[in-house]
């Protein structure tokens, strides 16, 4: 299991269209974009890690309630076992229409022997 796949999953069931990387469909009113932002190795005393933290940006646009949705993205993500580690209103887009938001998030994954 990934943070994209898992994101990808969550917005799917929430009803957002995403992507990752870049929404490269015809925008619908409101879509998501997921792009990766580091997997990162704790610092254990025998230095094998037991687990990874992957973080990624979910990037919410939206032409309707931004604040209803992202509430509720909020709240799926908590839900599911993720840690926000960033919430922002990044503006409104004159020339599109839409609100972007952006939520970071971080979760642990087990490092699994090859």
């Amino acid at each position: 299991m990934s943070i994209l796949s898992e994101l990808n999953s969550l917005l799917d069931g929430l009803g957002i269209p995403a992507e990752t990387g870049v929404f490269s469909a015809a925008a619908p009113d409101e879509y998501a974009v997921v792009t990766p932002l580091a997997d990162i190795y704790e610092v254990h005393a025998d230095n094998h890690p037991c687990f990874e933290v992957q973080e990624a940006r979910l990037s919410l646009f939206s032409k309707n309630n931004y604040i209803r949705r992202k509430n509720r993205v909020a709240a799926a993500l908590l839900a599911a076992g993720f840690t926000i580690t960033d919430r922002r209103y990044i503006g409104y887009e004159n020339d599109t229409g839409f609100h972007h938001y952006s939520v970071d998030v971080a979760k642990e994954y087990p490092v699994k022997e090859n």
